[in-house]
């Protein structure tokens, strides 16, 4: 058969050669294997690092959504609890994983707190993190032990002020929500009090009940259930008004005009994972809080969920870290 008979393979290498590139692409078009496309994320199981104690709030929460997401994303999404340094191990933890979705970070208060508290942090939140999701908000409360005198917020105010530096405040540790609320009353009331960090509020709650501590002011999951338990007494919610699960339980506003921590839970990942694992996931997070039976167990432990953007929630943190600046600065503390 004739070189230039273009049904033999020698016959397209001829042509080729006469059209130069344009051919050449075209053999390239005939002889290349398109590559498989990857698997779809998650492929195995997320490890989500949580940077308190288990049985406290956060504990409470993230494991609810663990549940929700393994079953809707079809791989186990493992909650681990990295306690300590006020949630900054988790978060450094995080931060040096690998930036593929399969280690992420439940963020908290604490995370937008620490940027400014902190003097020698290994890391810059915003900087070093890609936001995920926004899970929810809320309040924290104050709750006594039943052996301390006051029964109201004013009540507790008068008792702080007669006995100045005889009541300790217990914490989840230093720079969460639950120490800057009680350094935000402090400074708004002049009351002396001593702080007391612990791992985790769930770890505090013994010394509490006991009165070996007298007071917490800890996120709403955790409070509540010791409060419904009848194990502490609560006086009230750090909301500017009234928080919708707990009605009777005044704001602590409305005694200290002005006083408000509200505190926000959500996702962040390693910077530079990438965007379609941060799509699926968001997606998936604002599935779930669809789902009318996470929505009632998030209720039910005090939040009001908020689904957001990766976008909308990378600014919430963005404005969170500014706000709690100001607070920080206001009342004149910081952790070396």
């Amino acid at each position: 058969m004739p070189l230039n008979d273009n049904r033999t393979m020698g016959g397209i290498m001829l042509r080729i050669l006469r059209h130069g590139f344009f051919g050449l692409a075209v053999l390239s078009g005939l002889f290349s294997v398109t590559p498989p496309a990857s698997a779809a994320y998650p492929e195995r199981p997320v490890h989500w690092f949580i940077g308190f104690a288990a049985g406290g709030p956060v504990d409470i929460v993230a494991r609810i959504m663990a549940q929700a997401l393994s079953d809707k994303l079809g791989q186990q999404f493992i909650v681990e609890n990295k306690a300590g340094s006020g949630g900054n191990i988790a978060a450094a933890a995080a931060i040096n994983s690998a930036p593929d979705g399969y280690t992420l970070l439940f963020v908290a208060p604490n995370n937008a707190i620490s940027t400014s508290l902190y003097k020698k942090l290994p890391f810059d939140f915003i900087r070093d993190t890609a936001p995920v999701a926004s899970i929810m908000q809320l309040t924290n409360m104050l709750v006594v032990s039943n052996a301390f005198p006051p029964k109201t917020v004013q009540e507790f105010i008068d008792y702080c002020k007669a006995n100045p530096g005889k009541i300790s405040y217990a914490s989840s540790g230093n720079g969460t929500s639950v120490h800057m609320s009680a350094e935000l009353f402090k400074a708004m009331t002049k009351c002396d009090m001593i702080h007391v960090p612990y791992r985790g509020s769930a770890i505090a709650f013994p010394d509490i009940i006991s009165n070996k501590v007298q007071l917490i002011f800890d996120n709403l999951p955790s409070a509540l259930e010791q409060a419904k338990g009848g194990n502490v007494r609560a006086l009230g919610v750090t909301s500017p008004k009234r928080w919708p699960s707990v009605p009777d339980v005044p704001a602590i506003a409305e005694t200290v005009p002005g006083f408000e921590s509200v505190g926000f839970y959500g996702i962040s990942a390693p910077k530079g994972t990438p965007p379609e694992v941060i799509e699926t996931l968001n997606k998936a997070v604002g599935e779930v809080l669809k789902d009318p039976k996470v929505v009632a167990r998030l209720t039910e432990v005090g939040g009001i969920t908020k689904p957001m953007t990766p976008a909308e929630f990378g600014k919430l943190v963005a404005d969170e870290t500014e706000k709690w600046r100001k607070v920080v600065e206001f009342a004149g503390v910081s952790v070396d």
